[in-house]
Parts: structure tokens; sequence; C-alpha cells
């Protein structure tokens, strides 16, 4: 809720807030305890009037007054220095009078979505807002007055007794959660703070919490989750990794560890690049990375050419699933990999006339078929043929053929044969 939030919400409720330079002037208020601003003038003015004068500014600090039969809470605070003009600002909240034992800013925290209420020594509610009285199913009128024995199980009523006089005792605010019966039974979860108070004239402890229960399943539920998700992770032999968005691993499977032929421990935090070769379709990889990261897609399936810890090189067919986190800049990605290739050394660097013409050859052309595909001469694919043979140690053309997709240069998954690193469906390479 930024300061203008603030102003918008302090606009409905019996309040008025004020910065005034250091003589008579009001530089700005607000608030919806006054009608109009000549009302809200004369309320400043009197303030003043009671602390020194029109022109002098209140000491810092809370207080009690009143103005035409109401009565205000007032805090107030003042800022500046020799050179430069004090100038004043405050709150005043509207109360009843203390004697008619409603206490201060009950008319505020009235109105607070947040649960207030306000105990005596002896564990007996002398005030409690709507919200307070919702937990409890039942209303404020039929809860003020009531011991907490009469809302609380016994072993609740002793511990938040027990808490109470903790406060009381040590005279300050604690924050903290606590765990509360609900009318259905079930546990209720709150968090807030716990305060002594004098109300009236009686020393009383008051509290202010949020209901957080169902944030508290929620993370219950995310904590099992990920529960689940580690023991899936540990135990499936399934080899998968949790990257971040900029692509560091996070965590990783055993089986994804030793398939790399690394230690789980060094894997762990390590660049995602430096676990694929250093070839052309990392171009597309980084494609379809930025398409996962920002949010274009929740998921892809694509190829990578790993490198394990013996620098030998295998195909692996990934799934990638971006997954949004909480608090992160951008999601997490988990690749789970689901096909593998056969290791292998990596193979001698090609050109691109040689990988067509090895995905011609797969496709069952002849060499004057390759030829004519490819525009060239016999003789050229004849001489091409010879260096793919002592480069791949293919002898014949199905060795070839074969040597081909073993390495990976050639793509499994796809009619007619083209290159795994082909930018288009259909380009041989």
């Amino acid at each position: 809720m930024d300061e203008a939030d603030l102003k918008t919400l302090l606009a409905t409720l019996p309040v008025f807030w004020w910065e005034a330079d250091g003589g008579a002037g009001m530089v700005e208020s607000g608030g919806g305890a006054f009608a109009d601003e000549h009302t809200a003038q004369r309320f400043l003015a009197a303030l003043r009037n009671g602390h020194g004068g029109p022109s002098a500014l209140p000491d810092d600090g809370p207080c009690r007054t009143r103005f035409e039969g109401r009565a205000f809470d007032v805090s107030r605070s003042a800022r500046g220095d020799g050179v430069r003009r004090r100038r004043g600002r405050g709150v005043a909240v509207e109360v009843s009078d203390a004697a008619a034992g409603t206490g201060a800013c009950a008319a505020f925290a009235d109105l607070s979505p947040a649960a207030v209420f306000v105990r005596d020594a002896d564990g007996r509610y002398v005030w409690a807002n709507h919200a307070y009285a919702h937990l409890y199913g039942t209303t404020r009128d039929h809860l003020i007055g009531r011991h907490l024995t009469e809302t609380d199980g016994p072993e609740d009523a002793a511990r938040f007794l027990a808490f109470d006089k903790e406060v009381l005792t040590g005279g300050h605010s604690v924050r903290h959660t606590l765990v509360y019966r609900r009318p259905d039974g079930s546990p209720g979860h709150a968090a807030g703070y716990r305060f002594p108070v004098t109300w009236g004239t009686l020393p009383c402890v008051a509290g202010i919490y949020v209901d957080i229960t169902e944030y508290t399943h929620a993370l219950d539920q995310r904590r099992q989750a990920e529960e689940n998700l580690r023991a899936l992770r540990d135990h499936s032999g399934l080899p998968c990794l949790r990257l971040s968005a900029d692509g560091v691993v996070r965590e990783a499977s055993s089986a994804v560890a030793e398939l790399l032929r690394v230690r789980l421990r060094d894997l762990v935090g390590s660049p995602a690049e430096s676990l694929l070769a250093r070839t052309p379709e990392r171009a597309a990889l980084r494609r379809v990375w930025d398409d996962l990261i920002g949010g274009r897609r929740r998921s892809a399936r694509t190829s990578a050419l790993l490198v394990d810890g013996d620098q030998r090189q295998r195909r692996a067919w990934v799934h990638l699933s971006a997954v949004r986190r909480t608090g992160d800049w951008g999601p997490d990605v988990w690749a789970v990999i689901t096909g593998l290739g056969l290791s292998h050394e990596p193979h001698p660097p090609l050109t691109a006339a040689q990988v067509r013409i090895l995905a011609l050859l797969a496709a069952g052309h002849s060499n004057a078929g390759i030829a004519e595909a490819l525009h060239l001469s016999r003789q050229t694919v004849d001489y091409h043929l010879s260096r793919l043979r002592h480069l791949l140690g293919g002898a014949t053309r199905p060795a070839l053929v074969a040597r081909a997709y073993v390495l990976g240069i050639l793509s499994p998954h796809t009619w007619p044969p083209r290159s795994t690193t082909a930018a288009h469906p259909l380009s041989p390479a």
C-alpha cells in the first residue's frame, strides 16, 4: 500500500491527519473525522492553543485532547533545524471517552480487517472488534465480558493467560504466531502483536492479529509437494535437473550426475551451458530457453548434445517445463531427459556439403542422385564420400549412414533424413 492508497483509506475513517508549517498554516490534511476543511482548521488551532499559543508547534508524542465534545487520541511529531523551518505532522483518531470504557483508538480498530482484542489481567474480554469475534464464529457483543475459558479449550486458555501475564510483566510488545481452535474444531493460525495497554484505569493486554490459516495450509501443501518431488527425483532413477532463470543448476538427481559422470555436489551450482557441446544448435536451444523464461511458452521438447566428465558426447532428448516461484524474477525450469543416444567421441567437423551428402545417402540416393540434387559433379561427390569414410571410420555406404546416426550428425526423429541442427524441417542440414 503506497501513500495515496493510505490516504484514500483514511478518507472514510474517523481519523484526521495533517502536515503544518512552523506557523499556523496547514500544508496538507485529510481523513474522515471532519466534514469540512474549516472544522479541521479549527481543530488544529485548538490543539495548538492548548500547547503554547496559536503559532506554537506541539512537542513530539501522544496525548488525549477534546474538541467540541469529541475525544481524540493524537500522535504528532516535529521536524526541522535552525536553518529550515520546523514542520509538524500528526494523526488524530476519534475515540469515545475513556470513562465510558471503550479505550484508545477503538473507533479505528473496530473497522480494521485485522482481529483486535483487549483483555484484563484476569483473562476477561473488555473489548474486541468484529474481525476478532468472527474468528470464534460469534459477535463482538457476545464476546465482550466473557472469560478466556468460555471461548477456548482448557489448554489453549491456560497458554494464552500465561502469555498475557508475560506481556504484562515485561511491559513491552511481543510479535509472535499462535495456533487456536476454530469454531468447526480445526486448528487456525494467526500472526501479530500482543502488548500492554491501560484501559481506563485497568492494566490490560491488547492484541492485533491477522489470520494466516489459509496461507499456512498453502505453505504446508507446497512443502509436501516439494518433498514428493524430491522423493521422485531421488528414487525414480529419472535424469532431471532444476535450472534457475539464469541457467544455473539448482538441484539434480543422482541419475543425471551418473549419466554425466560428475559428482552431484559438483553439478549443483554449475552453469548449464557447461554441460552442452559447442555446436550450432546451441543457438536454437537459447531461443527455446528465452521463450520459457519470458513466459511465451510453458514447456518444450528439444534435443541437446551433452558433454560428460570424460569429454564424451551423447545426444539427449529433453522435456523442459517452466515453474514460476514466488519472489524470483524469473521461473525455474525443470529439464527431464526422456531419451538418450549412444555415448561417443566428438565427431570431426564436417562441412555443410558433407552433412547434406550423408542425409541424402541415408535417404537411399545413389551417387548420381546425390550429385544431381546438390548440383555437384560425380567426381566431387565421390571425393566427399571418400573423405567421409576416412573421417567417420565407415568403409561402406550403410556403415557411413549408421555412424552418422550414432554420432548424432543426423536426427533419428525425422524423415526424410536431415541434420540434428537443421533450422527448417525441409532443410537437410
